[in-house]
């Protein structure tokens, strides 16, 4: 069948009523959300509003005392998903593009966030083995390739019970619309999303929300 891209699984006039009965993003994130939009060559890697409080939303139920975060892009959805940190909590974000490290420590500061968020500057499968901690929570939203690779990096650095959460895992529709030749990022998704869901390790629950939420609870 022939690659098809898929911008909304959702029926759009749905999505728009959906956001529409949504808590609104804060003034930080509302400027930063413009300010990508913009500035950046692609803003759809910003999780955006909707997203974002479904993402802040989870931690606040969580109420997490560690997070880890795998891609930070601008910081928009570090700052969504430490709002739901315990008082002494910390959130640890990855970003592999050393040129996004000043927008990323502005918006930490302008968030008031410096004493939440711990940004890290590299290659993640490099920097991971470096953080010694057990997580509550991760959210991965980096690139593509890597994702197998993070996922069972990650995943035993994760507490029993804890949760991790893959972004783009539908990739357009092309995990499910697919020419016989796949592109490397394709055909990694689909390999990760049959690998969790025979995993015995966790449970899982795939959303179509925005580009996919892949969630997964460690058993």
């Amino acid at each position: 069948m022939e690659k098809k891209i898929i911008t909304n699984f959702v029926h759009p006039d749905i999505e728009d009523y959906a956001e529409k009965h949504t808590s609104p993003e804060n003034e930080v994130l509302t400027k930063l959300n413009r300010w990508t939009h913009l500035r950046m060559t692609r803003p759809r890697m910003l999780s955006g509003a909707y997203q974002g409080k479904l993402l802040e939303m989870i931690s606040y139920m969580m109420k997490p005392s560690k997070i880890l975060e795998i891609g930070a892009y601008v910081g928009y959805s570090a700052v969504c998903l430490a709002k739901g940190l315990e008082n002494d909590g910390i959130l640890h974000t990855i970003e592999a593009d050393e040129e996004l490290e000043d927008i990323i420590l502005k918006t930490i500061n302008d968030a008031n966030l410096d004493n939440k968020i711990k940004l890290h500057i590299g290659e993640a499968l490099n920097v991971l083995p470096s953080i010694d901690e057990e997580f509550d929570l991760v959210f991965i939203d980096a690139d593509k390739i890597n994702y197998i690779n993070y996922y069972e990096q990650v995943l035993p650095k994760v507490r029993t019970g804890g949760i991790i959460i893959l972004d783009n895992i539908l990739w357009s529709g092309k995990v499910v619309y697919t020419q016989p030749k796949l592109d490397k990022e394709t055909a990694t998704l689909i390999q990760l999303n049959d690998l969790i869901q025979n995993d015995p390790r966790v449970e899982n629950l795939l959303l179509p929300i925005r580009d996919g939420l892949m969630i997964c609870r460690k058993i």
